[in-house]
Order: C-alpha cells, then sequence, then structure tokens
C-alpha cells in the first residue's frame, strides 16, 4: 500500500475560486479567489472554513492589511491582494474549485496582516 493519501479539505495557504453571493453592503462580491486560513484541523473535520478574498483591483501603496501574491503563485494569472479585512466564514460548498497555494514566505506576511486585521498587534 502506497504512503501517499489524496488531500480531499482545502487546506490552510490554498487559493480556491470562492462564491461569495449572495452578499449585503460592502461585502466583497462574487465568485472570485480567496486564501484559506483557517488551521487544517478544523478544515478536515469541519464543514465550514474561514478565508480572506482576493481582488486583482489594488492601488499601491498597499494597506497593511493587504498582502501581494504576484501571478502564477497561488494559481493566479494576475497580481493580486489579499484582503485581510475582507475574512469571512464559508461553507465549504461556496468552494468553487482549488487553483493552487501559496508560498510560506507569503502565508507569514498573511498572518502579520491578519494579526493587524483583528487587533491582536499593534499597528
Amino acid at each position: 500500500m502506497s504512503a501517499y493519501r489524496k488531500v480531499t479539505y482545502p487546506q490552510r495557504g490554498e487559493v480556491y475560486l470562492t462564491n461569495f453571493d449572495p452578499t449585503l453592503g460592502v461585502e466583497i462580491q462574487k465568485t472570485r479567489p480567496a486564501l484559506i486560513v483557517q488551521h487544517d484541523i478544523y478544515n478536515r473535520y469541519g464543514s465550514i472554513t474561514i478565508v480572506a478574498a482576493i481582488t486583482s483591483k489594488f492601488e499601491e501603496p498597499l494597506y497593511p492589511t493587504q498582502v501581494l501574491i504576484a501571478a502564477p503563485e497561488g494559481g493566479l494569472k494576475t497580481d493580486s491582494v489579499v484582503l485581510l479585512r475582507q475574512i469571512r466564514s464559508v461553507d465549504k460548498q461556496r468552494l468553487v474549485r482549488r487553483l493552487g497555494s501559496v508560498k510560506p514566505e507569503t502565508m507569514q506576511e498573511v498572518d502579520r496582516a491578519l494579526l493587524l486585521s483583528l487587533g491582536l498587534a499593534k499597528v
């Protein structure tokens, strides 16, 4: 028997095309890439995950709660920004398909921006 086992749940650091609709107010809309930020133990056994929306429309300089992902990292077609002020719990049924994953260095930047967004670190 092979030691290889196919992972069948979203993992932290992966980018998924995610359906964010329906939305209210200024919540991020439409089907777009999103970064999985939830711990893998909850991704494996839970029916929801926590994601951060990604957009290809941004201006520089970036805010401290934004992290640049240079294409083709994460399976993205264009340079994009993770919006750590637009984090959301979503049912896994909203995950349309996996696009790729980001580098560990990118996730370290995401973690720092997430701490700022949640008020767990000083600006």
